[in-house]
């Protein structure tokens, strides 16, 4: 370390060459992936080290934005940018006089709100927390471009992090794309991560599936075999693949490594069946003519991939039902009433659960996608037919109820969906069906529909505030009145009145 360092540092768990700049904007692009709110990154070097210069394009590259002005804070010492994904803060403690004034420039703060990269870290002594990320950065050879970074940091979760990262590029590199720029992209509710991909040729989609082995905690893997959520990400590639062949537009698989579990596939854009924050109805119609002639069809219980091995659809069973409407019990419930539900109440949530499931038994079956709603239907502009949409998020399929995914549309869980558009819209599935075949079943159709939206709705409230309470996500909360409205909504349906006596003694 530099003699005007005072810290005692680790042993770096990561030390790299670059040749150049390019390589060293493409480091930096690697650790913006993986940056977190709370994060500290301190880097550290002599004059003339690069630290500006990997600072610049971290920012830029964590902004989206490659003409970014990021200047340079040698006299305000701090410069907030505030981006989407959350506020980076760059600190140049150059012209710090004395340690304490870290504390008058608002670190802490900075870093509640997001996160704060740090040059000339030396200068703040033993203010800087433990976990922070320390980046070294030297030059082995005078008059050269190349420059090596070590990483070092007492948190065990930066190596990791660091890990996934570079890993990703390899991956890239593997097919000839480790040249090309990663950036962040918002994905689903689970684990996995997502990030666009940009090379010259293309834009893609990478998605990297981080349940193989023992990533997950034996609680969450339990969990997901219980309801049947993917574990493989073969799930992904079988029923992309199935619907493409059939015409429906699911993204094309350019590569993968399923045993690493990435997955490079097709951008379809970001434009759903939502515009200005509300349903538009054509595109919901769409959407719903899109599930009338995805249920007029007969679905295979297994795919094969290319290579021979098989991916079997699981059933989706009455214990995976039961137990996703649970969810309402395990973790809505202790929300609002601040107490457990107790097994009596327990067994009666089960028992009128089972009696509803017992009322649909002769309801069409099929392939269910699981979360057919707005943030998974991507609009086409342009496009004809079946292509006007895109289907993403698809490696939960199972074979149930079709009526679920009607219900998933109808009660979207992340945009309102009027009573009158629902209405509008069941009346375009039922009304498409009867024109594909004659014996389509209304009544039965109608019947599924208010078990399968009320099922849905259930455990989408228990979702809802797992991830605010378990994974520190609060603003899933927000959802929470319309979801109510909507189970208000579907439990006045025909049938479910037992259920609605229930939900509404112990709801609230």
């Amino acid at each position: 370390m530099p003699d005007h360092d005072l810290r005692q540092l680790p042993a770096p768990f990561l030390s790299l060459e670059v040749i150049d700049e390019a390589e060293t904007r493409r480091l930096a692009n690697d650790l913006a992936l993986v940056l977190k709110p709370g994060d500290i990154v301190c880097l550290s070097g002599d004059l003339g080290a690069g630290k500006s210069t990997f600072t610049r394009a971290l920012l830029r590259s964590f902004a989206g934005d490659p003409e970014l002005e990021v200047p340079s804070p040698t006299f305000t010492l701090v410069q907030t940018y505030e981006l989407d994904r959350f506020d980076l803060s760059h600190f140049d403690l150059y012209r710090l006089e004395d340690p304490e004034e870290l504390e008058e420039l608002g670190l802490d703060d900075l870093v509640e709100a997001g996160a704060a990269l740090i040059e000339w870290p030396e200068k703040a002594e033993e203010l800087l927390p433990a976990d922070a990320l320390w980046v070294q950065i030297t030059q082995p050879e005078e008059e050269a471009d190349k420059r090596r970074f070590s990483f070092f940091s007492e948190s065990p979760d930066w190596r990791s992090r660091m890990e996934q990262s570079l890993h990703t590029r390899r991956f890239l590199a593997s097919i000839k794309l480790g040249t090309a720029e990663r950036h962040f992209l918002a994905g689903d509710a689970s684990l996995r991560s997502f990030e666009t991909v940009i090379s010259d040729e293309a834009t893609a989609v990478l998605m990297r599936w981080p349940f193989q082995g023992d990533a997950v905690p034996d609680a969450v893997r339990t969990y997901m075999q219980t309801v049947h959520l993917a574990q493989d990400s073969r799930a992904v590639v079988a029923i992309n693949s199935e619907l493409r062949r059939r015409g429906f537009l699911a993204p094309e698989i350019y590569a993968a490594d399923l045993e690493s579990g990435f997955i490079l596939s097709q951008d379809l854009g970001r434009e759903t069946i939502v515009r200005d924050g509300r349903p538009d109805p054509e595109r919901y119609r769409v959407a719903t003519e899109l599930l009338a002639e995805m249920h007029g069809q007969s679905w295979p219980e297994a795919v094969t991939l290319e290579g021979g091995s098989v991916h079997s659809v699981p059933i989706y069973s009455r214990a995976a039902l039961t137990a996703e409407a649970a969810l309402f019990l395990d973790w809505y419930v202790p929300h609002v009433t601040d107490r457990n539900a107790d097994e009596a109440m327990r067994r009666d949530f089960e028992d009128l659960w089972q009696k509803a499931l017992d009322a649909i038994t002769d309801a069409q079956t099929g392939w269910v996608l699981r979360d057919y709603h707005s943030p998974n239907l991507l609009w086409q502009e342009g496009a004809s037919g079946k292509n006007r949409v895109g289907l993403i998020d698809l490696q939960d399929t199972v074979i149930g109820p079709v009526a679920y995914d009607v219900a998933s549309l109808l009660l979207d869980a992340r945009v309102d969906v009027s009573r009158d558009l629902e209405t509008a819209l069941f009346e375009t599935y039922v009304s498409t069906r009867e024109k594909q075949a004659s014996g389509f079943d209304r009544a039965s159709f109608t019947k599924a529909y208010g078990v399968m939206g009320a099922q849905r709705v259930s455990k989408i409230l228990g979702i809802f505030v797992r991830l605010a309470r378990r994974d520190g996500k609060p603003a899933y909360l927000s959802h929470l009145p319309r979801m109510l409205g909507y189970l208000d909504r579907v439990l006045d349906r025909p049938g479910l009145s037992d259920l609605k006596d229930w939900y509404n003694r112990f709801r609230l």
